[in-house]
């Protein structure tokens, strides 16, 4: 299948977030898996839109022990990343209804 870019990079971080805080890495793995590797996500594309979400009040971000004894920086959401996240998967819904009821008289081909 074709790559494309991620183009809702905010809506699929804050979806994540709303269920757990995670460091950077769990983000992006989790998303691979939820996803079925539809989104393969960098680094260097994560941490720039946990950047973005951080200034905006969005997220917070704390550092935790891990297990392993190491320090990492967890991301949290916060109201106004709840928020948005409710508008963002509003919209969200809005454009694929239209997307799909577009789609929906595609002619079949044979």
């Amino acid at each position: 299948m074709k790559k494309r870019t991620i183009d809702h990079t905010e809506l699929l971080v804050l979806s994540l977030l709303a269920g757990e805080d995670m460091y950077g890495y769990q983000i992006i793995t989790e998303l691979a898996r939820r996803s079925d590797h539809t989104f393969d996500m960098k680094e260097g594309t994560l941490y720039p839109v946990l950047h973005g979400l951080w200034k905006d009040g969005q997220v917070e971000c704390y550092e935790a022990e891990a297990p392993t004894g190491r320090k990492r920086k967890y991301y949290h959401l916060t109201k106004k990343g709840r928020d948005a996240l409710k508008v963002e998967t509003e919209e969200w819904k809005g454009y694929t209804h239209g997307v799909d009821a577009v789609l929906s008289y595609v002619p079949a081909q044979g």
